[in-house]
């Protein structure tokens, strides 16, 4: 109960606030003012303070809430989609093709899901939509692979042999009859991925290959304030506070998720 509540809510509070930035934070995250530089939090007009640019944090942080989201909600709804219907499909038609795609799919898993990404971002360019297209690229792979093993296991039940039996086609098995039962798990997997893909983008914007200044992204905002760190502690707090919190509440929710949707979770 405890884990609902709190996954639900900072979920809820971080959608939002990503939501209401323009109404909630009255300064344009990308505007300057250096006389009003490295101001502490709780400086009239500036409740977070402001960057060694003068930028005031609090309208920088909710911004960056909307793009993390943008881009954690995007890579998850492309992953999901591509993932999930290539493990359908491996997972209904076997042969050397769905052999193919699963054997590309265990190399994939070899390297690390960061480094990967980084790596297909650096050939692609930079970029918001490029950032989106690699995160995507290294993600599919575990919908596919959890898509697939439980269509395997779908196929084999009664209902689907009768089914079959009674004449239906190919595409009526597989999505009136074997899709439904494999949603749930999409759904958990992409709950779970979800936070993955939002601490991915900042990890990706903190080593430079992500989304670029002056354009507010946590993992930016965080790789900024290294030269600050005993003079401002502010700046990495707050970004890194909203990203933790970002995580934990997707994940909890994740969790719930799983535990209401899988029936061999439930007690």
């Amino acid at each position: 109960m405890i884990r609902r509540v709190l996954g639900v809510g900072l979920t809820l509070a971080v959608l939002t606030a990503a939501l209401a930035a323009p109404w909630l934070a009255r300064h344009d995250p990308a505007r300057t003012d250096f006389s009003q530089s490295l101001r502490p939090p709780g400086t009239h007009g500036h409740p977070l303070g402001t960057d060694q640019l003068g930028r005031d944090l609090l309208a920088r942080v909710l911004h960056g809430a909307r793009l993390a989201l943008f881009i954690g909600g995007c890579t998850m709804v492309v992953t999901a989609l591509v993932g999930g219907l290539l493990g359908l499909l491996t997972g209904w038609v076997e042969g050397w093709p769905s052999t193919v795609i699963m054997r590309l799919c265990d190399v994939q898993l070899s390297f690390p899901f960061i480094l990967l990404a980084m790596t297909i971002n650096v050939i692609v360019g930079l970029g918001l939509r490029n950032i989106i297209v690699s995160l995507s690229a290294a993600g599919w792979v575990v919908y596919a692979r959890v898509v697939r093993g439980e269509a395997l296991s779908v196929k084999q039940r009664d209902f689907v042999q009768a089914a079959a039996a009674l004449g239906a086609g190919r595409a009526r098995l597989l999505f009136r009859h074997v899709l439904p039962n494999v949603a749930p798990s999409i759904v958990v997997v992409a709950s779970l991925q979800f936070s993955q893909f939002i601490v991915a983008e900042a990890a990706i914007s903190f080593l430079g290959f992500g989304v670029q200044p002056p354009t507010p992204a946590w993992g930016s905002m965080l790789a900024e304030s290294r030269d600050f760190l005993y003079v401002a502690w502010w700046l990495a707090a707050f970004p890194g506070a909203a990203l933790a919190l970002t995580a934990l509440g997707v994940n909890l929710l994740g969790d719930w998720l799983r535990d209401t949707l899988d029936p061999r979770l439930r007690v």
